[in-house]
């Protein structure tokens, strides 16, 4: 048989012909291509990375600075050479054979420019205590809240998630509580604009935060500064070429911890034993409530935005949406986003810009923080007996068989409740240089926002609406704020001297109101607005406003990159304050002093940055009610005349013409230290703030007619230690790098006037927190628990005389715990590798207590609520040892507040865990992208803590300056698993 005759060898033939000749043809492509990589200076430069852009494949140099590198299509290929503290160099290879590069100092993170007040910095000129998160520090943790994305990325930070409610928004500590009855938050500054209110802010939108921590730095916002500043810098233009952002992701949320409560027959053997019994047998469900109220919560996240610039004009516009699906049943958030940034260059002398953002947002709130007879839901969960379902015959919910205590889906299925927002935010500015070396700038800004809270409790389903006969509540809220700012600014540069001035006028208004309505004695559920209840019980309106006026200036002076110096004044009025003190001054200095540019260190080949700063400054504190030093007069004090109920007023306050701000003097020392190229960066500071002036409700002589008044009265300090540590621990095709941050905070009321102020109420047993001089804020108060009497089972409590009793008073009462943690913490990981990425983010509190407050009512047995189950070995005879008291129905005697539910809330939480892939350049090629990013995030997926309630993480307080570490059956962190797509076009 003839070759040509054998169609199948034939055919086998031309593919091994064919095999051959691609073989040959790629063979003869493939390339060697050898070098040495040196720095500006001659000296090989061991360790470079050098991979072929848009593959996996690469090399580093040897010791000597060598490489050697096999490559296929050597005339397309382009090397990539990369080393920490050098600038990245690509070098086309062009069939060369042999290609040496010369790479450069990377001078950048240096050079680097940060966003302060009122303009920017290069970050070695900063003098005071700055901490900058980037767009990148957060990108690899998806995030509903600008809050979030700070958490455990600052020294002295401390990020306050009181509870884990989809609405709950975050409070911020900086350097510690600041004060007792006025506002502790921050001043937030989004793109200009003072704001309060973050909830609304797209995370997505955000390039850069910059955390201003100490008084030299904040001082330019004077009377806002006191509690730090945190200014919030929104995304721009950054490529020619119009470029298109999609991200998404999806996720589902789970509470972490649940807690065991004793089963039917348990409950029945403990009712029985406080002598309650009824007929069981119509009691036999078996209800499992803690599974009923917790759920799977959903997450969704669309934001989508375009970008560009030109010469002359740099724009950013974008869109969201974002829902979350709580995973207590009923609670809900969602939110929309939109947000135009524009500059515009309109000639060498003028340019104008805007910044607008528009939200809507709505969310339904779920009743924490309450006992079960309150329509607390957590603890409805663990307090409803199983023996119970959710709902009768008729559809009503089901109560306690001994008290009409409706179990907990009463709470979130039996009312309708939504808020809605609606929120505007932007500002317009232009700027205007002239005389070489001036530029002038105005800046307009507005915060408009409309919420309204509509409420619907029929009058069939629940017992308390069977009793109201309905009940509709209706509340509307505005607020509206402009800042009208003009300043002028002055650079220059004369040899070895830098000298940047500013000065600058401001003038701020606030207005508020809002009203509400409340009716009963609805007719059916047909009509869920106010309208359908005839009988109105509750019709208000409120209205206030509040003016600011300033002068502001600043100095920044730079001898030789060596010598710096920065002072700051801003001139306060304020129409909240008296008129004998409407005006306050605030000062601020700093100096800075580069060591490693003095002639015994640039040299070095180990240390490349060492700065030392000291600062020194006084900001303010304006954030109290309005119209505090009036003699106001308030109104319901009505009276009859011939039968007919007729209005009345009567003095509420007391006038007070000398109130004014609450001071704080800060003092600052820090140093900044970079090694080795910047693979190591280490800040370190130690402060002190001294807080006077405090606005209290001090007592009054009697005879002015008043028990007390606000007055300046009062001081409180704040000392600490703030240490941060970056490091690149690998960067060759393997790149790991890591953050650490630790901060101690103590906290102590210095004077208070001879005054204790309890606060903090819990479960009818009284206050838990306890404001004294010597003390910190945070401070727990009650009993000091000595055990459980073996003859009596009663528990016994230990007197100020150190002896027990059974009926301890009132002043035996003494410290039992301190909220505030011996120091936080948090550390970060990320490694990378061909693509690959892994972020590993840790954070956690050490040494803070927690009143287990809902072991309270777990543990009471006072009543007929569910019980824990570890009151199963409570005592019940004479010689039982046991730590846990027998029941006693009715009284509080044996749960006290006191040290018994005292707990350890330290903890070390696995924050973030999130894996992603970048697909590389030549996938994005054919696919017409410019980058692609999967990736899959854990949220609080691991927690380390002796806490033995839902969450160590959460205050029943919330963001309150003085109550703190309570736990009162309140909405716990959750745990998250989300999945997500970065796109660009």
């Amino acid at each position: 048989m003839k070759f040509n005759e054998c169609p199948n060898l034939k055919a086998s033939f031309k593919y091994v012909v064919l095999i051959m000749l691609i073989s040959f043809s790629t063979y003869a492509q493939q390339s060697t291509v050898k070098g040495k990589v040196t720095d500006s200076a001659g000296e090989p430069i061991p360790g470079v990375s050098i991979l072929l852009k848009g593959a996996a494949s690469g090399t580093t140099s040897n010791f000597d600075g060598d490489y050697e590198l096999s490559i296929e299509n050597p005339s397309r290929a382009v090397l990539v050479f990369s080393y920490v503290g050098m600038t990245t160099l690509e070098i086309s290879v062009n069939g060369k054979n042999t290609i040496n590069a010369v790479l450069e100092e990377n001078v950048m993170a240096m050079e680097e420019v940060v966003v302060v007040g009122y303009g920017s910095q290069q970050k070695k000129d900063i003098t005071g205590s700055v901490s900058v998160v980037k767009s990148e520090d957060f990108d690899s943790r998806p995030n509903t809240q600008v809050a979030s994305l700070i958490q455990g990325r600052a020294t002295g930070v401390q990020v306050l998630s009181s509870s884990g409610k989809p609405s709950q928004g975050l409070s911020i500590r900086i350097r510690g509580t600041n004060s007792i009855n006025a506002g502790s938050e921050p001043l937030y500054v989004l793109d200009g604009v003072p704001t309060t209110d973050t909830r609304s802010i797209n995370p997505s939108d955000v390039e850069s935060i910059t955390i201003l921590k100490d008084a030299s730095s904040a001082a330019i916002y004077g009377a806002q500064g006191a509690n730090g500043v945190v200014i919030i810098t929104t995304k721009r233009g950054t490529s020619a070429k119009p470029t298109i952002t999609l991200d998404t992701y999806a996720g589902v949320s789970q509470v972490w911890n649940t807690l065991p409560v004793l089963n039917g027959e348990q409950y029945r053997d403990l009712m029985t034993e406080m002598g309650q019994n009824t007929d069981w047998d119509l009691y036999n469900e078996n209800t499992d409530w803690q599974k009923e109220i917790f759920q799977s919560g959903l997450s969704q996240n669309y934001q989508v935005s375009m970008s560009g610039k030109s010469n002359n004009t740099n724009y950013y516009l974008s869109g969201g949406y974002i829902k979350q699906v709580g995973a207590v049943r009923s609670s809900e958030m969602d939110r929309a986003n939109f947000k135009i940034n524009l500059d515009q260059k309109v000639n060498d002398w003028l340019k104008i810009g805007t910044r607008i953002a528009y939200s809507k947002y709505s969310d339904v709130d779920i009743n924490d923080n309450s006992s079960v007879n309150s329509g607390g839901v957590l603890l409805g969960a663990l307090n409803t007996p199983s023996i119970i379902g959710i709902y009768n015959n008729d559809g009503t919910f089901t109560s306690n068989p001994f008290q009409n205590w409706e179990n907990p889906i009463a709470s979130t299925d039996g009312s309708e409740r939504e808020y809605n927002n609606s929120r505007f935010l932007g500002n317009v500015y232009l700027e205007i240089a002239f005389l070489k070396d001036f530029t002038f700038r105005s800046n307009y800004g507005i915060d408009e926002s409309n919420g309204i809270y509509d409420y619907f409790l029929d009058p069939y389903r629940t017992s308390y609406g069977r009793a109201l006969k309905g009940r509709g509540v209706r509340n509307s809220d505005h607020s509206s704020y402009y800042i009208f700012e003009n300043t002028l600014k002055y650079n220059k540069e004369i040899q070895k001297h830098k000298i940047e001035a500013l000065v600058g006028a401001v003038s701020q208004k606030n207005y508020w109101e809002n009203s509400a309505i409340e009716r009963r004695n609805f007719a059916s559920d047909g009509i869920e607005t106010v309208n359908g209840g005839s009988e109105i019980i509750t019709a208000t309106a409120y209205k206030s406003e509040k003016a600011n006026s300033s002068f502001i200036s600043r100095i920044n002076y730079d001898f030789n990159d060596k010598y710096l110096v920065t002072a700051n004044f801003r001139a306060d009025g304020s129409s909240i304050f008296g008129p004998d003190n409407r005006w306050g001054y605030f000062p601020s200095f700093s100096l800075g002093w580069r060591l490693s540019e003095e002639n015994f260190l640039n040299e070095s080949k180990t240390i490349n940055n060492l700065k030392l700063r000291v600062g020194w400054g006084i900001v303010g504190n304006d954030q109290i009610d309005n119209y505090a030093y009036l003699g106001r007069v308030g109104s319901g004090a009505n009276y009859p005349i011939g039968g007919i109920t007729m209005p009345g007023t009567y003095p509420a306050s007391i006038e007070n013409l000398a109130l004014k701000w609450e001071e704080s003097e800060q003092t600052n020392i820090g140093v900044d230290l970079g090694l080795l190229d910047g693979r190591i960066l280490f800040t370190a500071d130690a402060y002190i703030k001294n807080t006077t002036d405090l606005l209290l409700n001090a007592p009054l002589p009697k005879s002015t007619g008043f028990d007390s008044a606000i007055q300046n009265v009062g001081e409180l300090q704040n000392k600490g230690l703030e240490f941060g540590l970056n490091t690149i621990n690998i960067d060759k095709e393997v790149v790991w790098s890591s953050t650490l941050n630790i901060s101690f905070n103590k906290n102590e009321v210095i004077n208070l006037v001879g005054q204790e102020i309890f606060q903090g109420g819990i479960a009818g047993r009284g206050d838990a927190s306890l404001i004294r001089e010597g003390l910190p804020l945070g401070t727990l108060y009650g009993y000091e628990f000595g055990g459980v009497d073996s003859a009596t089972g009663n528990a016994y409590y230990i007197n100020n005389a150190g002896e027990a009793t059974f009926s301890p008073l009132a002043e035996d009462r003494k410290i039992i715990g301190d909220a505030n943690p011996d120091f936080f913490y948090s550390f970060n990981n990320e490694v990378s590798y061909k693509g690959f990425g892994l972020t590993v983010f840790l954070q956690g509190s050490q040494g803070n207590d927690m009143l287990n407050a809902t072991k309270i009512e777990a543990e009471g047995m006072l009543d007929p609520k569910n019980q824990s189950l570890s009151v199963i070995n409570r005592w019940r005879n004479p010689g039982d040892e046991t730590s846990i008291p027998r029941a006693t129905w009715g009284s509080t005697d044996n749960s006290r507040i006191s040290t018994r539910f005292i707990e350890d809330a330290s903890y070390l939480r696995f924050k973030t865990i999130t894996l992603s892939y970048n697909f590389g350049e030549k996938i994005m090629d054919e696919l017409s992208m410019g980058s692609l990013r999967i990736y899959a995030t854990g949220e609080n997926l691991f927690t380390i803590t002796n806490y033995s309630g839902f969450d160590p993480e959460v205050n029943a307080f919330g963001g309150s300056n003085t109550v703190r570490g309570i736990d009162y059956g309140t909405y716990p962190q959750t745990r998250n698993i989300i999945f997500g797509i970065n796109a660009t076009f």
